[in-house]
């Protein structure tokens, strides 16, 4: 009995301690009467805002503000930018985020990443029209951390972005559409909602049917991407890089060439640069297989020509820069009568 009695109140003093400290945490707030501006960004979690308003000394305890919030699950966090006083408790200043109780409204920015463009071009587009300089992102790109986290959150991300040879780790993987962001959005919150989408498209294919893995079909659907406009001509594209690569026969695709020299295919590239030895070039004739990752951002009908190729024959085709007509041949020799063609005409 005795033994009862002493678990009894060391159970009701245990309470009574976590009482008086979710009392002490949670309904009353700092001494120090400042001001603190505080931001919320689009996309940030419960834990993440919780997180930082105890970095930002605007709460006592993380623990208690986290189990306030997700015993309450109808509070709403919403992003904005918010001014509180340091003697407010914790509660009152999650009821200010849930009532969005703002300092002034978070404009937003449509911003449109082209299909068949490099992720450099994209990060310039980011560059402009957010705080967030080049080469903050290009550190981000780079952090083995933050790659991981994708890794672990993506099932479609592997390890392959990590390659040591890649130029830049998410190229490909970003996909091209028109998205609406918060002004304030951070460089990974944005590389996530276009992740998000590109998850979203690569769920409605079989992508299991084929004996590529999901990063070497990003590499074929770019190459697809640039070397042909229309859904037609792309699967036949797709059919020449898998008969050359069943064949082990250099692709010997221009557009990685370009890609490879840090070219845009609107620049000149001279003999030396078609010829050169890097991890992307396949133009060069040593080089057997595909380019070490993607070359731009595909579309998702250059994704599904990666995965449906033509039923037809051919290993060579030319394409034509200006009009963007493709030309197929099934050998050496149609593929010369085809260049001779172009050349009289």
């Amino acid at each position: 009995m005795k033994k009862k009695n002493i678990i009894i109140i060391a159970v009701a003093v245990v309470i009574l301690f976590i009482g008086v400290f979710s009392y002490i945490t949670l309904f009353t707030g700092h001494k120090e009467d400042a001001l603190v501006s505080f931001s919320v960004n689009a996309g940030d979690n419960k834990i993440k805002i919780v997180s930082n308003l105890k970095k930002a000394g605007l709460i006592k305890s993380k623990f208690t503000t986290l189990a306030y919030v997700f015993i309450n699950p109808s509070l709403n966090l919403q992003a904005g930018k918010y001014t509180f006083n340091k003697k407010q408790n914790a509660i009152s200043i999650i009821n200010q985020i849930n009532d969005g109780k703002i300092d002034q409204i978070i404009k937003t920015i449509n911003i449109t990443f082209v299909e068949g463009k490099s992720i450099e071009t994209y990060l310039k587009q980011i560059e402009a029209n957010f705080d967030i300089t080049y080469d903050d992102m290009i550190k981000t790109l780079k952090d083995e951390k933050f790659l991981d986290s994708l890794i672990k959150d993506y099932s479609f991300i592997t390890n392959d972005i990590k390659n040591k040879d890649i130029y830049y780790s998410l190229e490909g993987y970003l996909y091209p559409d028109t998205y609406e962001f918060y002004e304030n959005s951070s460089f990974e919150t944005i590389v996530r909602t276009m992740l998000n989408n590109t998850k979203k498209k690569l769920s409605t294919l079989d992508l299991k049917e084929s004996k590529y893995s999901i990063h070497e079909l990003l590499t074929i659907a770019s190459i697809i991407e640039q070397e042909a406009v229309n859904k037609e001509d792309r699967e036949k594209v797709s059919q020449v890089i898998y008969t050359r690569l069943d064949k082990k026969m250099a692709l010997g695709m221009d557009v990685t060439a370009y890609y490879g020299s840090h070219l845009s295919l609107k620049e000149t590239i001279t003999t030396k640069e078609l010829n050169a030895v890097n991890p992307y070039n396949t133009r060069n004739l040593s080089f057997i297989g595909l380019p070490v990752g993607p070359i731009c951002n595909p579309s998702l009908e250059s994704i599904n020509a990666a995965l449906n190729p033509s039923d037809t024959n051919f290993e060579y085709f030319y394409a034509d820069i200006n009009t963007g007509k493709v030309y197929f041949a099934e050998d050496i020799k149609g593929f010369y009568e085809i260049q001779k063609k172009l050349g009289e005409n």
